[in-house]
């Protein structure tokens, strides 16, 4: 059976997603793209065939099975036959199999991170957003890029912008926004943080540094409490703030600080067993982070990652280790 024998159904409505406001409504929202994936994804639903699962078997959410997320890098993962409006693609090493996410509707993405941001900083034309993402840049496919490009032109702010390799020109901008009191979010590859405190100490009173993990091999890994503490001093700033999304996810979570991450309304994480995937453990203990992103209703919403984590009681989660070395942006090779 092929993708073209699936019904051509329209996708639910954005606006529902978005709406989301409490965790009943989360779950009911759930379940119907879980019934809309089954139906609509092959891929997806001969992964639950495999685990034994039918559609009508799942009347709750934890019986919802979680895809792979390697399925990424081997299958396209699509939930209906519309055309693809963009692929992201995933960064590797020469090779390296990479993952791509093809996306049938761009604007389902817009409104996650439009609106993901806005849930935790509120209006981005409040900021100047400046951004030091080498090596994102210096490739084609980013849904990083992709992103930060638009909160540039959304912030309709003349300072913002992107920054390659030229320190000196991020260091005096800052200095001048600094000192004109602006408010200023700098978003950046963690080696790319890394090599600017290198060349200058800074003192910043009104700048949110936020990274989005990441040595891509131009700098040994470190735990978070190392480099958010060097981060820190080199910035001095009394918190470092991070980003975890992925290119197979359409909504990120975000950390105010201390490595503790918050999701948008319309996505959640769980933690499963590391011996049984198919069994959820308490909070407070380390698993590995399944994701429910129903941003993703373009391919699939139930995504189990190869990050470890915690998640508390508050519904906030901590990223610890990685399973194995696989490409994911949002958190550092952690060590547990």
């Amino acid at each position: 059976m092929s993708l073209l024998t699936f019904a051509k159904k329209k996708l639910i409505p954005i606006t529902d997603i978005f709406a989301i406001s409490n965790q009943k409504q989360f779950e009911k929202m759930a379940l119907k793209v879980f019934r809309f994936q089954y139906e609509n994804n092959l891929v997806y639903q001969q992964f639950c065939q495999l685990m034994k699962v039918e559609k009508g078997d799942v009347k709750k959410i934890n019986q919802i099975p979680f895809l792979p997320i390697s399925f990424f890098k081997s299958h396209d993962v699509v939930s209906n036959q519309y055309e693809i409006e963009t692929t992201f693609s995933s960064s590797g090493t020469t090779g390296m199999i990479t993952s791509k996410h093809q996306v049938t509707d761009i604007s389902f993405y817009e409104e996650s991170y439009r609106k993901g941001f806005s849930q935790f900083y509120g209006d981005i034309e409040n900021y100047v957003v400046l951004a030091l993402l080498p090596s994102y840049l210096e490739r084609e496919g980013s849904s990083l890029i992709y992103m930060v490009q638009d909160l540039i032109q959304l912030s309709k702010n003349v300072h913002s912008g992107f920054y390659l390799h030229n320190h000196a020109d991020l260091i005096e901008k800052l200095t001048i926004l600094e000192q004109e009191e602006k408010n200023i979010i700098l978003i950046g590859v963690t080696f790319a943080l890394l090599d600017l405190i290198e060349k200058q100490n800074f003192n910043l009173k009104n700048t949110i540094i936020m990274e989005t993990g990441g040595m891509k091999g131009k700098r040994k890994e470190m735990i978070r409490e190392e480099l958010h503490n060097q981060l820190c001093r080199g910035f001095g700033v009394n918190a470092i703030h991070s980003e975890y999304g992925m290119t197979e996810l359409l909504s990120q979570a975000y950390s105010l600080g201390n490595g503790i991450f918050e999701c948008p309304n319309w996505m959640q994480i769980h933690i499963r067993d590391t011996e049984d995937a198919l069994t959820y453990i308490e909070n407070g203990k380390t698993g590995g982070i399944n994701v429910i992103d129903l941003a993703n209703i373009n391919s699939c919403s139930f995504i189990a990652t190869q990050d470890l984590g915690k998640k508390y009681d508050n519904n906030t989660f901590e990223i610890l280790g990685r399973f194995d070395n696989s490409d994911i942006r949002g958190c550092n090779l952690m060590v547990i």
